[in-house]
């Protein structure tokens, strides 16, 4: 079977103001979504779908792509969701799922589901480069959101994104000279990101504030120094933590840290950001967060 390969990623800046057009920098990680592919000259009009979970199966499912049809599955609901995104590479494709093949088709997830790094992403990147469409319209009709995170998973590059007034990214090369001093913890859970998305858009529009998240992150690309990084971050955390009117993640679990600690993505879940000092491990450890990854750890850059 050949294969296709796109990278998870990290929003660094931006997070929910991406959505009315604020400047992403994000970064791909080393863990992604692998998917393999076979067609076959049978006649029978099938997809056989496997879907692996760090090399395990959890989804198994056969579908009727004349009719669009479910013929066996172990899982019902996600089968579903499968079938419906087939269906949008259908009606965008011209080359899949027009004929009569069948399609062997099979997808590994390298990193736990509750990382947030882009299960989803990763696999609409994966579909468009497969049937040659364009990832950001898969994803519109399958998913929506604001695009960044397939932009990472199809250049395999940090990159500099904006979703308004249309879609424009670029690829950028984030790599500071302090960057061995970051490091990454999760915090145990996932975050429904389309929740917090809507939880957003619940609150009154703000230019000015999408105006200053742009300017951050092109301060931040401007940065040599690990404390001017570390001043932008906690500007960042409370313009965001001021507007949804929520406590920053360093209020919730971290006051006594002695550094920042930022979110990454929809708040509540996934990774945050922070930097090395003495004992840092023992310290989060002690409050039950075991998974910290340093940058060569996660990051692949």
């Amino acid at each position: 079977m050949s294969g296709i390969f796109s990278p998870g990623k990290l929003m660094l800046t931006s997070e929910y103001f991406a959505i009315d057009g604020a400047l992403v920098l994000a970064v791909p990680t080393k863990l992604g979504q692998e998917f393999f592919f076979e067609e076959k000259e049978d006649e029978k009009s099938l997809i056989f779908w496997e879907a692996y979970h760090q090399n395990k199966l959890w989804l198994k499912t056969v579908i009727d792509y004349k009719n669009w049809q479910i013929l066996k599955t172990n899982l019902p609901s996600a089968a579903e969701f499968i079938l419906k995104t087939l269906k949008n590479v259908q009606q965008l494709s011209q080359i899949k799922f027009k004929g009569n093949l069948t399609y062997h088709l099979k997808t590994n997830l390298q990193f736990p589901s509750d990382y947030g790094l882009g299960s989803s992403s990763t696999l609409m990147n994966n579909l468009a480069e497969w049937s040659e469409i364009n990832p950001f319209q898969l994803n519109s009709i399958s998913l929506g959101g604001s695009g960044y995170d397939i932009a990472v998973a199809k250049e395999k590059s940090a990159i500099l994104f904006r979703s308004q007034p249309e879609i424009s990214y670029e690829k950028t090369n984030f790599s500071p000279a302090f960057k061995n001093e970051l490091i990454f913890i999760h915090l145990n859970q996932k975050q429904d990101s389309r929740e917090g998305i809507n939880f957003y858009k619940s609150k009154p529009k703000s230019q000015i504030l999408v105006d200053e998240f742009s300017d951050i992150t092109k301060k931040v690309l401007l940065c040599n120094e690990l404390e001017c990084f570390s001043e932008l971050m906690m500007i960042h955390e409370h313009k965001i933590s001021d507007f949804l009117e929520i406590p920053t993640v360093k209020e919730k679990f971290f006051t006594d840290c002695p550094v920042f600690v930022k979110s990454l993505g929809a708040w509540g879940g996934d990774f945050v950001m922070s930097a090395k000092f003495d004992g840092y491990k023992d310290y989060f450890w002690g409050k039950g967060f075991n998974t910290v990854f340093q940058w060569s750890d996660i990051i692949n850059l």
